[in-house]
């Protein structure tokens, strides 16, 4: 593997782990979380543990609280070409 991927590998989190981080900078209880997204409290410490995932609709709701955008680091590649 050359050196630039090792190193865009180390900078890069999942996205998974980034909105836990976002979850704990948040200032919020996963409970008050919970109760203000209407996310199973159980589904969200799970998520949270990573031991499960989250639906793409919870995952949507979480996000929304949370204030979460995605970010696409690259140019997308022009159509057609």
């Amino acid at each position: 593997m050359s050196i630039m991927r090792d190193m865009a590998k180390q900078r890069t989190k999942k996205l998974t782990d980034q909105i836990r981080q976002a979850i704990d900078d948040s200032g919020q209880t996963r409970y008050r979380i919970a109760q203000d997204t209407d996310i199973d409290e159980s589904a969200l410490g799970k998520f949270y543990r990573g031991t499960r995932g989250l639906s793409l609709e919870n995952l949507d709701l979480l996000c929304e609280y949370l204030n979460l955008r995605i970010v696409m680091d690259r140019k997308p590649k022009p159509k057609g070409k």
